[in-house]
């Protein structure tokens, strides 16, 4: 059975720099291709569900919190996803607390996820491990604590580590080990590229290239 590749993609646009029109532009581009989600930064969540509510196919409205460092208090990022979601998301992407990580302070980076997932009721969230400033046994400590806490999905890459890979094959398949859940982000620009990441468990792809990717 071929893969239906657009089911997978949520078409991003996080850039610092990003306009308004920029992002409308990214956010008809998801609908006009039937993309599964486009993914915006939060204070274009309003204005993408403006604009996904006037027509038939209605991407879900992703947007990023605690984003890109991971190093908020608990309480900030809580605040962050209710008036995310007030404002239209439908699904919230995180980052791991990377410095508690680090320390294996697991009860903080458990805690963190948990209060997140809490503010997020029925809506997925998605938790990023940053893979590129993982060891192996970090990306499957992580993977482990973030099921354990709530998560619905891991994800490989904010995509803003300077030199960093992003989303990897080997990657994908360890965190998928743990989370049926996996979404790959971070260095896809290829359809065949995207194929490979899906056939190594891949639940979704968060790309900036989701046009290059739905090209047959």
């Amino acid at each position: 059975m071929a893969i239906e590749i657009r089911n997978y993609i949520e078409h991003t646009i996080l850039k610092p720099e990003a306009t308004e029109e920029e992002v409308k532009k990214v956010v008809q581009e998801a609908i006009d291709n039937r993309f599964f989600g486009v993914c915006v930064n939060p204070v274009f969540v309003k204005l993408a569900r403006e604009i996904t509510s006037r027509s038939q196919h209605k991407p879900k409205i992703v947007t990023v919190v605690n984003f890109p460092l991971g190093a908020n208090t608990a309480e900030t990022t809580v605040a962050q996803v209710k008036q995310a979601i007030e404002e239209g998301a439908d699904e919230v992407d995180t980052v791991i607390n990377l410095g508690a990580l680090k320390a294996k302070d697991y009860a903080r980076v458990g805690n963190d996820i948990k209060q997140t997932k809490a503010a997020c009721g029925d809506k997925p969230l998605k938790v990023i491990l940053e893979t590129d400033l993982l060891t192996k046994d970090e990306i499957a400590t992580a993977s482990e604590i973030c099921v354990q806490s709530g998560a619905d999905f891991v994800k490989t890459s904010t995509g803003f580590v300077k030199g960093g890979v992003g989303a990897t094959v080997e990657n994908v398949a360890l965190m998928k080990t743990f989370c049926p859940n996996v979404k790959a982000s971070g260095g896809i620009k290829t359809r065949e590229g995207a194929l490979i990441l899906i056939e190594a468990g891949a639940t979704r792809l968060g790309t900036s290239s989701g046009l290059d990717l739905a090209k047959e």
